[in-house]
């Protein structure tokens, strides 16, 4: 059942007072928010520091990229949460980050600034139109949930790997976070992260980073256009975003409650995405995996107040972002198969209730959820033909399904019809012979 004081289609949302604001932060919501951060640092940043290794890129530039996703992601959530009250989580897109792996070598720098500007304009014009949010609206309901599912399925999968690895850890910090949820269930995440930290410490497994606290500069890059980097950047990059980040971020809100505004919401992600391409961000988004964590159950028990969560999101990126060198070199610090599990448990409750809404067919039929099932498949394959990511593919495929049973069923239902009124209409003498 959607949130009742979220903002509708029309965008308006609800007056942000100050004093309201401070009475609805919980310590659940700021830890929420804390870990999503923490985890786009420990694992999807990895991406970005590859793709400017194998670029060529100088430390400064390096440095530049960080602080542009970060700043810019944190700036853009924090805004939108508060104005929505909803926990909108924006992030920099991790397909696109894997895409420039393999292709950011091949243009200038230059150029390929002036790329994530045409990709950020392109997206703009199609977030303006409402194009995107139809076509997501079409899609029926379980393959959508479906499709999160498959998203969110492989970092689950990744704890039981995290505990065989480090048992003392990670199966620590699992056996801690049930053991919140019985005793404590506002407070799980945040008593297995101290736990799991603790336990790194414990047993010798956390480094002592070698700090320097120093504020990061960005580096402002003129941008050049080129027809080849726009069609070996943009139009790719624009594809894996929109179908491998929003499209799962719509969702990941939709299925937890929220009606969130598709135009508000990527139009926001996409104009941060044009001011901050000249510093080095490829592109910044709505947020899926990390979403999960602070859209919740986790974050607050009254899904009113997890916007704290996705506000609170916002300020550590922002913080983090002018920071960032120090950041990156404290999460070196400790093992990662500390942050494996505890993304994989922090997401348990996204996952619990995409599957679940993944088996109610409602009006679609039974032919929605085997669908649905091709879609999860094909999600969690993590399959990138043509270097688009599998959520775009899980749709594809699922709404294939569903067109094609739904219409093979359609036709064997009206042919006993078109049957059974036959011998209406063949005289009784001729019925006879």
């Amino acid at each position: 059942m959607p949130v009742s004081n979220q903002a509708g289609a029309g965008g308006r949302g609800p007056r942000t007072r100050l004093p309201g604001v401070l009475g609805d932060v919980s310590v659940s919501a700021v830890c929420a928010g804390f870990i999503a951060v923490a985890v786009s640092y420990a694992g999807p940043m990895l991406v970005i520091l590859q793709a400017a290794e194998r670029a060529g890129l100088d430390p400064a530039r390096t440095a530049s990229w960080v602080w542009a996703v970060s700043v810019g992601s944190g700036i853009v959530g924090l805004l939108l949460s508060l104005f929505t009250r909803q926990p909108v989580v924006v992030a920099w897109s991790v397909p696109g980050a894997a895409l420039l792996l393999t292709v950011l070598g091949d243009y200038g720098f230059s150029e390929a600034i002036g790329a994530y500007i045409v990709a950020g304009l392109l997206g703009l014009v199609l977030s303006l139109s409402g194009l995107f949010g139809k076509l997501l609206a079409a899609v029926p309901r379980p393959i959508l949930a479906a499709v999160l599912a498959g998203v969110l399925l492989p970092f689950v999968l990744n704890v039981t790997q995290a505990v065989l690895v480090s048992p003392v850890v990670a199966g620590g910090l699992v056996v801690a976070y049930f053991v919140g949820r019985r005793l404590f269930p506002k407070y799980a995440v945040p008593a297995a992260l101290v736990a799991g930290v603790l336990l790194s410490v414990i047993a010798g497994q956390a480094q002592s980073p070698d700090l320097s606290l120093a504020l990061t500069v960005p580096v402002f890059t003129v941008p050049t256009f080129s027809i080849q980097a726009i069609m070996g950047i943009s139009v790719p990059l624009l594809i894996v975003t929109m179908a491998g980040q929003n499209g799962p971020g719509l969702v990941m809100m939709r299925t937890s409650g929220y009606e969130p505004n598709d135009r508000l919401l990527l139009s926001g992600t996409c104009v941060a995405s044009v001011l901050f391409a000249p510093f080095g961000s490829h592109a910044i988004n709505l947020a899926a995996i990390t979403a999960g964590i602070c859209c919740g159950r986790e974050a607050h028990e009254d899904p009113a107040k997890r916007y704290i969560a996705g506000a609170a999101g916002g300020v550590f990126f922002i913080g983090f972002g002018l920071f960032s060198a120090t950041i990156l070199d404290l999460f070196a610090a400790v093992p990662g198969e500390l942050i494996t599990a505890m993304a994989g448990v922090a997401l348990l409750g996204a996952l619990q209730g995409s599957l679940l809404d993944m088996l109610d067919a409602g009006r679609h039929g039974p032919s929605a959820i085997e669908a649905a099932v091709v879609t999860l498949i094909v999600t969690a394959s993590g399959i990138a033909p043509l270097g688009i990511v599998s959520p775009f593919w899980g749709v594809l495929a699922g709404a294939a399904v569903y067109l094609l049973l739904t219409v093979a069923r359609g036709r064997r239902r009206a042919r006993p019809a078109a049957g059974r009124s036959l011998p209406a209409v063949i005289p009784a003498g001729e019925a006879r012979k």
